[in-house]
C-alpha cells in the first residue's frame, strides 16, 4: 500500500522553559494502514513489526510502515458490544527473554462481558499458551466503560477497569469497577496491595473512584503512574495515581450528566484527589504517551493524548514539577484519535477511527 503523505506545521514550546519563544517545525503524516475497523492498542515486536488491535476482535501484523492484510489467529472470543471488545496490547518489559504478549479484552458470558487481561506467546504468527491472569466480575450486558489500558513497572501490570456505566461502582472497594488494579505480571495479587487485608474488598485494586480511565504511561522520568479518564459531561480529567487513593468519582466531579442534570454539587471533599487537569467542556481523551524520543525534541516529557469527540491529536506541555502548564491541538479534523504511542525507534504512531487508520508522525530533516 502506497504511502499516503501531507505535511502539517506546528507550533511547539520547550517543556523545560514554557515561556520559550515558539519554534516552527515541518513534518510529514504518514499513512501506514488504512481501511481498518476502530483500531484500539499498538505494540512493537523486537524484530520491529508492530501488532495492532481492533475493536471488533482483530490483531493486525504491520510490517515496514505497510499493512499487507496479515492478522495473527489464535485470538480469544471478545464481547463485540459498542465500547467492549479487543482493547490494549502490551508485550513484557522482558519480552525478548519470557515472549509474553499481555492484552486487555471484554470477555464474554452468559450474562454479558467483562474487562479481561491475558496473555500469550507467538508461535510464528499464532497465539499459543494463552493464560488468563484477571477477570472481572459480575458480568454485565452494559456495552460502557471497560477501560482499559495496561502498563507494567518492576515485575507488576498495572491496568484500568471502568465503572461500567454504574456510578456507584467507583466507591466500593468490595467491586472491580472504576478501578486501576495491580497484580505480578503472572496475574497473582501482591502482598502489598492496599486493600489484601479487607476480606470483601477487591485485593488487585490499586485506586479507587475512576469512572472510565482510558489513557495510563508510567512517566519516563518520574516513574509516577499517570491516566486520564472519561468526564460525564464536562470533567475529564488529567491524574497522578497513587496507591489506595479515592479520585472520587461520583461523589466529586467538574461535570454534569448527558441530560443535563447535575450528579454532584462537590468538587472537592476531604481525602478525594484532585485532578492535575480536568477540561470542560470534554474533549474525550483516549491514549496516551510521554514522549521521551530525541527525533521531537521540543515535546520531551510532553503528553500527547488523543481527543475522540473533538478528532485531535492533544499534547499538553507539563513544567518540569509535573503540573499543567497548556496544551496545543494537532492533526485537527483527522478523525477520532483512539490512540498514540512511541515506537522502540522513537517515532509517534497514532490510532483512528472513522475513518479507521495508522498514521506516523516524521519529522523533515
Amino acid at each position: 500500500m502506497p504511502a499516503v503523505l501531507f505535511s502539517l506545521l506546528i507550533v511547539i514550546s520547550c517543556q523545560a522553559d514554557p515561556e520559550k519563544e515558539t519554534t516552527a517545525t515541518d513534518f510529514e503524516v504518514v499513512t501506514v494502514a488504512d481501511g481498518l475497523d476502530n483500531p484500539w492498542g499498538m505494540t512493537w515486536l523486537p524484530d520491529g513489526r508492530m501488532l495492532v488491535t481492533e475493536l471488533s476482535g482483530r490483531i493486525l501484523v504491520i510490517e515496514n510502515d505497510q499493512y499487507s492484510g496479515k492478522e495473527i489467529s489464535g485470538v480469544p472470543e471478545v464481547y463485540h458490544n459498542n465500547q467492549g471488545g479487543l482493547l490494549d496490547i502490551q508485550l513484557h518489559p522482558d519480552y525478548e527473554n519470557n515472549g509474553w504478549i499481555y492484552f486487555s479484552f471484554a470477555k464474554p458470558g452468559d450474562e454479558g462481558g467483562s474487562t479481561a487481561i491475558m496473555r500469550a506467546k507467538l508461535e510464528g504468527d499464532n497465539l499459543v499458551e494463552k493464560e488468563l491472569i484477571y477477570e472481572s466480575f459480575p458480568k454485565t450486558r452494559s456495552g460502557v466503560h471497560f477501560g482499559s489500558r495496561i502498563d507494567f513497572k518492576d515485575g507488576y501490570i498495572f491496568f484500568t477497569v471502568g465503572e461500567r456505566g454504574e456510578m456507584d461502582n467507583a466507591q466500593s472497594v468490595g467491586n472491580p469497577f472504576g478501578k486501576v488494579h495491580r497484580l505480578h505480571d503472572n496475574g497473582d495479587v501482591p502482598e502489598d496491595n492496599p486493600f489484601v487485608k479487607i476480606p470483601d474488598a477487591e485485593h488487585s485494586i490499586w485506586s479507587y473512584g475512576h469512572r472510565n480511565p482510558q489513557g495510563m504511561q508510567f512517566h519516563p522520568q518520574t516513574g509516577e503512574l499517570w491516566a486520564h479518564e472519561h468526564g460525564p459531561k464536562g470533567g475529564d480529567e488529567l491524574n497522578i495515581v497513587k496507591k489506595a487513593k479515592n479520585y472520587g468519582w461520583p461523589e466529586i466531579s467538574y461535570g454534569i450528566d448527558y441530560d443535563g442534570s447535575i450528579i454532584t454539587d462537590e468538587t472537592e471533599k476531604e481525602g478525594m484527589m484532585q485532578p492535575v487537569h480536568y477540561w470542560d467542556p470534554s474533549i474525550a481523551p483516549c491514549g496516551m504517551t510521554f514522549v521521551s524520543s530525541e527525533h521531537y525534541p521540543e515535546w520531551k516529557n510532553n503528553i500527547l493524548m488523543g481527543s475522540l469527540k473533538f478528532q485531535y491529536l492533544n499534547r499538553v506541555v507539563l513544567d518540569e514539577n509535573g503540573k499543567y502548564v497548556k496544551e496545543e491541538k494537532l492533526l485537527e479534523g483527522i478523525g477520532r484519535v483512539r490512540h498514540v504511542a512511541e515506537s522502540p525507534e522513537g517515532y509517534i504512531y497514532v490510532a483512528v477511527e472513522g475513518p479507521g487508520k495508522i498514521v506516523k508522525l516524521m519529522p523533515k530533516k
